[in-house]
């Protein structure tokens, strides 16, 4: 598939999808009149790249996570796991924050809409 057609199947941009590939995250074929081709493992790279910029990992360590990531079961180098364990922690801190955020505006929503009923 071409670059437009991964961008739209996916979400992401044109040029974010440029930039995955120039950082090493992702690969293409070049036609003869140098247009980028992708197959169709692309799609779920590009859909894993969006969910680890997501939760704020930076391109270097999704590049450097990137080639270990394997859905058949093989082990990834100590140093991978250390870097997932990492990161693991990382979103689990960060979940713990959004949950008490959401928490306190739940709060506050609930609060406004019974004052709001009680005029």
């Amino acid at each position: 598939m071409r670059i437009g057609e991964l961008a739209e199947r996916t979400g992401a941009s044109v040029r974010s999808l440029r930039y995955y590939e120039k950082q090493g995250m992702l690969s293409s074929e070049r036609s003869a009149s140098g247009q980028r081709h992708y197959g169709e493992d692309a799609v779920s790279r590009v859909v894993l790249i969006r969910q680890f910029f997501a939760v704020g990992m930076n391109s270097t360590t999704i590049a450097a996570l990137l080639p270990h990531i394997k859905n058949n079961g093989e082990r990834c180098p100590p140093q991978v796991l250390r870097q997932l364990v990492s990161e693991l922690e990382r979103i689990d801190t960060q979940a713990e924050e959004l949950a008490r955020a959401r928490q306190t505006l739940d709060g506050m929503v609930k609060a406004t809409q019974e004052a709001m009923r009680g005029e």
